[in-house]
């Protein structure tokens, strides 16, 4: 089986960190390499990727910035830090590609690794429309994230828009998406409404319906339940029950009507959900059960994306949740960042992780 190489490292300067992630890595020589950066090393995004370059062998590579990085059993926030890793695929096993250069027509294009803009217009549907330009429809990746503007790396320094790679039906993968909530009793359709404003739920007031499904306790301090209550909008045609997490963005007692985070229409299904620590241990602890009886064998290397509310925010101290994932997974090569919204196969969602292995 061979090798993914993975490195990851903090640091002063961005110097430091990439002779420490370089010094760990070798040189491969070639393959597929994957860089995320804290913000506080974005503006030296160009020499990080030449520097990595030179040093490794290594000549494609993909990645973006990140409030918060990830490696195995690790995470890195407010510091300088990079997480690299190597994936050991044959050139014609893989294509990178951006807005600057486009897929061709003989591109190796069955599974997507996608970064992207979140300030860009109508980003869903790019996401969408990326999706269906591979023969799986499935893509992962996520919404660089940062403070300030951000950055993609696709072989050269780029924003704006989607980049990434795809991966060709050869290169074994394994992913899955980890909700951070747990669904409350209840579906309802939403009956009348006005843009994100919905009005009745089943023909009854929005807000008394809610009330009934978040219980008694959460429905008298509304202000403070809506810290962690959430709406979800059922994915269609999922198998596993997945979901779009949507914030509640505002209540008006008077009407009894209620206002969320994306626009909805007459006929549309809802659930609420809750939003806490035990919820995104259980759900995440599942789908590394389900992974780990899937491979065969230890997976070569990983890909996490996880959202920046997740991480120490809501599993208690840094490295936590990673450290579930090495515990049930192994120490593996391992690479990815705190995303500003999540992708998995052709939707973008909020407080999820999406772990992929290759095998």
């Amino acid at each position: 089986m061979s090798a993914f190489h993975a490195a990851h490292a903090s640091g002063g300067t961005w110097q430091e960190c990439v002779a420490r992630c370089a010094g760990r890595l070798g040189r491969p020589g070639g393959g597929l390499g994957f860089v995320y950066f804290t913000e506080a090393l974005a503006p030296y995004a160009a020499p990080i990727v030449e520097t990595l370059r030179e040093k490794t062998g290594v000549s494609d590579w993909i990645g973006t910035v990140g409030i918060g990085i990830i490696a195995s059993g690790t995470e890195y926030l407010d510091e300088p830090a990079i997480a690299v890793m190597v994936a050991d695929l044959s050139a014609d096993q893989y294509r990178v590609f951006s807005g600057r250069a486009r897929l061709d027509a003989g591109a190796p294009a069955h599974f997507g690794v996608i970064h992207a803009d979140p300030s860009t217009p109508d980003i869903a549907e790019l996401i969408a429309d990326m999706s269906s330009k591979v023969k799986s429809g499935f893509l992962v990746g996520g919404l660089s994230s940062s403070q300030s503007g951000t950055v993609q790396v696709a072989n050269e320094v780029i924003s704006g828009g989607l980049s990434g790679a795809v991966l060709g039906a050869s290169v074994g993968v394994s992913t899955r998406l980890t909700q951070g909530c747990t669904p409350l009793p209840g579906r309802f359709r939403v009956t009348a409404c006005a843009a994100n404003v919905i009005r009745t739920l089943d023909d009854r007031p929005a807000l008394e319906v809610m009330k009934e499904a978040i219980g008694e306790m959460l429905a008298r301090d509304l202000r403070r339940a809506a810290h962690f209550i959430h709406v979800g909008l059922p994915v269609t045609g999922s198998d596993r029950g997945d979901y779009l997490v949507r914030n509640l963005v505002g209540i008006d007692l008077d009407q009894g009507l209620i206002a969320i985070g994306d626009l909805v229409e007459p006929g549309t299904d809802l659930l609420f959900c809750k939003r806490d620590a035990e919820s995104a241990r259980r759900d995440l602890r599942r789908i590394l059960s389900e992974l780990r009886e899937e491979l065969p064998e230890r997976a070569r290397g990983a890909l996490y994306f996880s959202c920046i509310a997740r991480g120490e925010h809501m599993f208690g101290s840094r490295g936590a949740e990673l450290a579930l994932v090495k515990e049930a997974l192994g120490d593996m090569p391992l690479a990815g960042f705190f995303c500003n919204g999540e992708i998995s196969h052709d939707r973008l969602y909020g407080y999820t992780g999406v772990l992929t292995l290759f095998h």
